[in-house]
C-alpha cells in the first residue's frame, strides 16, 4: 500500500482519489523550477520591454516633426500664425525695402531726363556751362528718385496695411507650402529645382499703387517679371521634400505609434516604475538630440544662403520664425519628461524621497491640525480622501495628463500651469484629509488607553 495515497471511502463509488504528499527532494526541485520560470518569465519582458523602448525612442524625434509638418500644412490658422510675424520683422523689411527700391529706380530713365534738360536749354541759347551743369545732374536726381521711392516704400512696408496684406496673402495661399513640400511650381511659395522662393507680387502691387497715387507716375512702370526673393538653395530640397511626404502621410499616426510604443514598453517591463523613469529620461535625452539638430541645420541653412540672394540677419528671422512652434513642442515635451522622472522618483523608495514624502506630510498634517483647531472638520468626507489617498493622488495626475493632452498646442507655461494646478489640488485635498482628524477606531483606542 503506498503510504501517500489515500484508501477509498465506501461512499466514494469506487473512484480513487489520491493526494500525493511531495518529499522535500520534490519540494526543493519544485521551487527551483519555479524560480527558474519566473527568472526566464522576467528576462523575456524585460527584453520586450527594451525593444519597445528602443523603437519608441527612435520613433520619437520624427513624430514631434511629423505632427508639426502635418498641423502647420494642414491648419490654415496655424500656418498663418507661423508666417504672419514674419511682416513685422525688420531684417526681413529692410530685404523687401530695398528689393522694390532698387526695382523702382531700375525703372526710371534718370539719365533721359537730364538729356532731354540738356537739349532744352542748349536749343534755347543757354552758355555751355548751364548745359554741362545740366548733364551732371544725372547722380544727384538718381540719388533724390531713390529717397522719394525709398520713402514711400519704406512707409507701405512698415505700415498695418503691409501686414494685413502678407497676412492676407498668406491666408489665401495657405496651399503654397504643401506645392513647396511637393515640389509643385504654383502658389507664393514654391520650389523651382533646388531654390526655394517667395512670391511677394501682391506687395508689389500695393507698392506701385501707393508710389502713383502719391503723384509717382513712373512708378506704374514698375513690371510685374521677376517679383520673387530666394528664400534658400540647397541641394538636398528633392530629399527633403520626399522626407516631408513621408512625415505628412504619418503625422497623424506617428504620434500615436509612439506613444503606445511607450506606454507598453512600462507595462510590459518587470518594474514599472523603473520603467517609466528610463521612458520619461530617454525621450527627454532624444528632445534635446531634436533641438541640437534643429541648431545643426539652421547653420547649414544660413551657410547655404548666398548673402547676395538674401541677408544673413534675414535669412535667420525667416528660419527662426517659421520653425519657433517645432522649437516650442520640443521644449514642452522635455519639460514634461523631466517632470515625469521627478514624479515617479518621488513615489519611489529612495531616501530623497522619502524624505520630501514625509516633509510633505508633516506640512499637510499640521495644515489639518490648525484647521481643527481653528474648528473646522471635514469629518467622513476626510476619512474618506485620507483611506483613497493613493486612487485620488493618481486620478489628479491623470486629470493633469488628460488636460495636457487636449490642449491644443500646450507650451511651456501651459505644462507649468496644469502641474501647479494639480499640486495645489494634491496638497488642498491632503490638508482636508487631516483635518478630519484620527478615526474612531484610533479615537476609542486612544480613549480606553
Amino acid at each position: 500500500m503506498n503510504p501517500a495515497a489515500t484508501p477509498d471511502t465506501p461512499d466514494s463509488g469506487g473512484a480513487s482519489h489520491q493526494k500525493h504528499v511531495m518529499t522535500a527532494e520534490e519540494r526543493a526541485e519544485y521551487e527551483r523550477l519555479r524560480r527558474h520560470a519566473a527568472v526566464r518569465h522576467r528576462r523575456v519582458r524585460r527584453a520586450g520591454s527594451s525593444i519597445l523602448l528602443l523603437l519608441a525612442l527612435l520613433l520619437a524625434p520624427l513624430a514631434v516633426v511629423a505632427a508639426w509638418v502635418q498641423d502647420t500644412v494642414s491648419d490654415t490658422d496655424r500656418y498663418v500664425e507661423t508666417v504672419a510675424p514674419l511682416a513685422s520683422e525688420p531684417p526681413v523689411q529692410e530685404v523687401v525695402i530695398n528689393r522694390l527700391t532698387d526695382r523702382v529706380v531700375a525703372n526710371v530713365d534718370v539719365k533721359a531726363v537730364t538729356d532731354s534738360l540738356s537739349k532744352a536749354l542748349q536749343d534755347a541759347g543757354a552758355p555751355p556751362r548751364v548745359v554741362q551743369g545740366a548733364e551732371s545732374l544725372e547722380s544727384p536726381l538718381r540719388e533724390a528718385v531713390r529717397t522719394v521711392v525709398d520713402r514711400n516704400v519704406t512707409r507701405v512696408i512698415t505700415s498695418d496695411v503691409f501686414q494685413q496684406v502678407w497676412e492676407g496673402a498668406n491666408r489665401r495661399s495657405h496651399a503654397a507650402v504643401v506645392n513647396m513640400l511637393t515640389g509643385a511650381r504654383e502658389g507664393a511659395v514654391r520650389a523651382e529645382g533646388d531654390t526655394v522662393r517667395l512670391d511677394v507680387g501682391a506687395v508689389v502691387d500695393e507698392v506701385r499703387e501707393r508710389l502713383v497715387d502719391a503723384g509717382f507716375d513712373k512708378a506704374a512702370a514698375i513690371p510685374d517679371t521677376d517679383r520673387t526673393i530666394t528664400l534658400f538653395q540647397t541641394e538636398e530640397l528633392g530629399k527633403a521634400q520626399d522626407t516631408m511626404r513621408l512625415l505628412d502621410i504619418l503625422g497623424t499616426w506617428l504620434p500615436v505609434l509612439t506613444v503606445v510604443l511607450a506606454a507598453l514598453a512600462v507595462w510590459t517591463a518587470p518594474a514599472h516604475r523603473v520603467m517609466l523613469m528610463v521612458t520619461a529620461t530617454g525621450v527627454g535625452v532624444m528632445m534635446v538630440v531634436l533641438l541640437v539638430a534643429l541648431a545643426v541645420v539652421r547653420r547649414v541653412y544660413l551657410d547655404s544662403v548666398p548673402p547676395t540672394a538674401l541677408p544673413t540677419d534675414a535669412a535667420a528671422a525667416i528660419y527662426d520664425m517659421f520653425l519657433r512652434f517645432l522649437r516650442d513642442s520640443t521644449r514642452t515635451l522635455l519639460i514634461v519628461s523631466v517632470i515625469t522622472v521627478l514624479v515617479a522618483y518621488l513615489y519611489g523608495p529612495g531616501r530623497p524621497a522619502r524624505a520630501v514624502r514625509r516633509a510633505a506630510d508633516r506640512g499637510t498634517t499640521a495644515a489639518g491640525r490648525g484647521l481643527r483647531r481653528a474648528g473646522v472638520r471635514t469629518g467622513s468626507t476626510g476619512h474618506w480622501l485620507a483611506d483613497h489617498r493613493a486612487w485620488i493622488t493618481g486620478g489628479v495626475i491623470a486629470a493633469g495628463a488628460l488636460a495636457l493632452v487636449l490642449w491644443n498646442h500646450p507650451s511651456v507655461g501651459a505644462v507649468a500651469l496644469v502641474v501647479g494646478i494639480a499640486l495645489a489640488v494634491l496638497i488642498v485635498l491632503a490638508v482636508l484629509a487631516a483635518a478630519a482628524g484620527p478615526a474612531a477606531g484610533h479615537e476609542d483606542r486612544a480613549a480606553a488607553s
